[in-house]
């Protein structure tokens, strides 16, 4: 005899199960897919650097500048990265300033040795 999980209370009322709160979504990037390079790339952002994207006639990006807190080029900055990143949305520009991090890029950065 199966045993339905409701309670009949009266020929009317049903007593449902409890409910559960709702779960949490998980973000669907997790920190290990995050390479090496892109890894000092946000800990560069997270400490105040930005990516300057350089463009052609048609609005295209073309290749990118990454500067740290203190205005210094990092030049092992490639492309590639920058794409990914985006697509991670890990970085973002509003009304055309420079690329910044942003709360999901925070969340996929691990600490290091020489933060202040």
């Amino acid at each position: 005899m199966n045993v339905s999980p409701r309670v009949r209370c009266r020929r009317d009322e049903r007593v449902s199960a409890p409910i559960r709160p709702p779960r949490r979504r998980r973000s669907r990037v997790s920190q290990l897919d995050i390479s090496r390079e892109e890894q000092r790339v946000l800990h560069a952002l997270a400490q105040g650097g930005t990516i300057v994207a350089l463009k052609d006639d048609h609005d295209r990006i073309t290749g990118i500048e990454c500067f740290n807190r203190d205005g210094w080029l990092m030049p092992q900055v490639a492309l590639l990265h920058f794409k990914k990143l985006k697509r991670k949305k890990a970085i973002a520009s509003a009304d055309g300033r420079p690329y910044r991090i942003t709360r999901r890029g925070l969340e996929l950065v691990r600490a290091e040795g020489d933060n202040r």
